[in-house]
Protein backbone atom coordinates (compact mmCIF):
# COMPACT_ATOMS: atom_id res chain seq x y z
CA UNK A 1 0.00 0.00 0.00
CA UNK A 2 1.29 3.49 -0.73
CA UNK A 3 2.18 5.57 2.47
CA UNK A 4 -0.09 7.66 4.03
CA UNK A 5 0.13 11.27 4.05
CA UNK A 6 1.00 12.26 7.45
CA UNK A 7 1.23 15.70 9.23
CA UNK A 8 0.55 16.70 13.31
CA UNK A 9 0.77 15.39 16.46
CA UNK A 10 -2.88 14.31 18.69
CA UNK A 11 -3.73 14.22 21.43
CA UNK A 12 -7.26 13.17 22.92
CA UNK A 13 -7.90 14.63 26.35
CA UNK A 14 -10.07 12.57 28.44
CA UNK A 15 -9.87 14.47 31.43
CA UNK A 16 -12.93 16.49 31.83
CA UNK A 17 -11.44 19.25 34.69
CA UNK A 18 -8.42 19.70 32.34
CA UNK A 19 -8.07 21.96 29.71
CA UNK A 20 -4.48 22.54 28.79
CA UNK A 21 -3.60 25.97 28.66
CA UNK A 22 0.01 24.60 28.46
CA UNK A 23 1.29 22.17 26.03
CA UNK A 24 1.87 18.90 28.45
CA UNK A 25 4.98 18.49 26.22
CA UNK A 26 7.20 21.32 26.30
CA UNK A 27 4.85 23.88 28.95
CA UNK A 28 4.24 26.65 25.43
CA UNK A 29 1.09 28.41 25.41
CA UNK A 30 -1.34 26.39 23.04
CA UNK A 31 -3.32 28.01 20.83
CA UNK A 32 -7.02 27.86 19.88
CA UNK A 33 -7.49 26.54 16.15
CA UNK A 34 -10.00 24.74 14.12
CA UNK A 35 -8.80 21.76 12.64
CA UNK A 36 -11.43 19.24 10.33
CA UNK A 37 -10.38 15.94 11.99
CA UNK A 38 -11.06 12.57 10.65
CA UNK A 39 -12.78 10.18 13.22
CA UNK A 40 -12.99 6.67 12.41
CA UNK A 41 -15.68 4.52 14.02
CA UNK A 42 -16.48 0.52 14.59
CA UNK A 43 -16.92 -1.26 12.02
CA UNK A 44 -16.45 1.38 9.31
CA UNK A 45 -17.81 4.33 9.77
CA UNK A 46 -15.81 8.05 8.69
CA UNK A 47 -16.61 10.81 10.26
CA UNK A 48 -15.35 14.55 9.38
CA UNK A 49 -15.43 17.15 12.41
CA UNK A 50 -14.36 20.69 11.75
CA UNK A 51 -13.56 20.93 15.45
CA UNK A 52 -11.79 23.84 17.93
CA UNK A 53 -8.81 22.21 19.49
CA UNK A 54 -5.59 23.14 21.24
CA UNK A 55 -2.77 23.25 19.50
CA UNK A 56 0.66 23.31 20.25
CA UNK A 57 2.76 24.91 17.10
CA UNK A 58 6.32 24.48 18.73
CA UNK A 59 5.42 20.67 19.40
CA UNK A 60 2.78 20.46 16.11
CA UNK A 61 0.50 18.67 18.60
CA UNK A 62 -3.50 19.14 18.31
CA UNK A 63 -5.20 18.31 21.59
CA UNK A 64 -9.15 17.36 21.15
CA UNK A 65 -11.22 17.16 24.24
CA UNK A 66 -12.97 13.61 24.57
CA UNK A 67 -16.06 14.84 25.92
CA UNK A 68 -16.37 17.50 23.37
CA UNK A 69 -15.90 15.14 20.80
CA UNK A 70 -18.74 12.03 21.31
CA UNK A 71 -21.53 14.18 22.15
CA UNK A 72 -21.02 15.65 18.73
CA UNK A 73 -20.96 11.81 17.25
CA UNK A 74 -23.67 10.90 19.51
CA UNK A 75 -25.76 13.80 17.74
CA UNK A 76 -24.85 12.73 14.11
CA UNK A 77 -25.50 9.44 14.14
CA UNK A 78 -28.23 9.00 16.48
CA UNK A 79 -31.08 9.33 13.42
CA UNK A 80 -29.04 7.92 10.41
CA UNK A 81 -26.89 5.38 12.31
CA UNK A 82 -28.12 4.49 15.68
CA UNK A 83 -26.19 1.29 16.35
CA UNK A 84 -23.06 2.70 15.51
CA UNK A 85 -23.71 4.50 19.15
CA UNK A 86 -21.01 4.12 21.92
CA UNK A 87 -18.73 2.06 19.48
CA UNK A 88 -15.02 2.29 19.35
CA UNK A 89 -13.77 4.97 17.65
CA UNK A 90 -9.51 6.77 16.41
CA UNK A 91 -9.22 10.19 15.89
CA UNK A 92 -6.94 8.86 12.90
CA UNK A 93 -5.77 12.41 11.07
CA UNK A 94 -6.95 15.41 9.67
CA UNK A 95 -7.78 16.28 6.00
CA UNK A 96 -7.18 19.82 4.24
CA UNK A 97 -10.01 22.37 4.62
CA UNK A 98 -11.01 22.48 1.12
CA UNK A 99 -11.11 18.16 1.25
CA UNK A 100 -13.56 18.35 4.64
CA UNK A 101 -15.66 21.11 2.77
CA UNK A 102 -16.56 18.54 -0.20
CA UNK A 103 -16.70 15.95 1.91
CA UNK A 104 -19.01 17.86 4.12
CA UNK A 105 -21.46 18.13 1.16
CA UNK A 106 -20.94 14.54 0.30
CA UNK A 107 -18.92 15.21 -2.66
CA UNK A 108 -16.25 12.61 -1.82
CA UNK A 109 -16.90 8.74 -1.63
CA UNK A 110 -15.15 7.45 1.23
CA UNK A 111 -12.46 6.26 -0.41
CA UNK A 112 -11.85 9.08 -2.13
CA UNK A 113 -11.56 10.67 1.41
CA UNK A 114 -8.82 8.30 2.99
CA UNK A 115 -6.35 9.46 0.03
CA UNK A 116 -7.03 13.08 1.05
CA UNK A 117 -6.18 12.08 5.44
CA UNK A 118 -3.03 13.16 6.81
CA UNK A 119 -2.97 10.74 9.38
CA UNK A 120 -1.18 11.59 12.98
CA UNK A 121 2.44 11.19 13.06
CA UNK A 122 2.11 10.32 16.31
CA UNK A 123 -0.87 9.86 19.07
CA UNK A 124 0.91 10.93 22.23
CA UNK A 125 -0.72 10.41 25.77
CA UNK A 126 -0.33 11.97 29.25
CA UNK A 127 -1.15 11.22 32.38
CA UNK A 128 -2.20 13.92 34.76
CA UNK A 129 -0.72 14.30 38.03
CA UNK A 130 -2.85 15.82 40.56
CA UNK A 131 -1.50 19.31 42.35
CA UNK A 132 -1.03 18.59 45.95
CA UNK A 133 1.92 18.03 48.25
CA UNK A 134 4.35 14.51 48.01
CA UNK A 135 6.79 13.01 49.88
CA UNK A 136 10.07 13.80 48.63
CA UNK A 137 11.83 10.68 46.91
CA UNK A 138 14.59 9.44 48.69
CA UNK A 139 17.74 10.69 47.25
CA UNK A 140 20.18 7.87 45.18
Amino acid sequence: PKSLKQRHRFFLNPYIDCAFTKCPKCETKTKIRKFPLVIHIQPQQLFLLNKQCKYCPSCDLIIAKKQEIEPLMAATFVQTNPQILGNNYVVMGTVDKKDWKEGDKNLLSPSEMIGRIYVFKDVWNFEIIPAGWYPNEEKQ
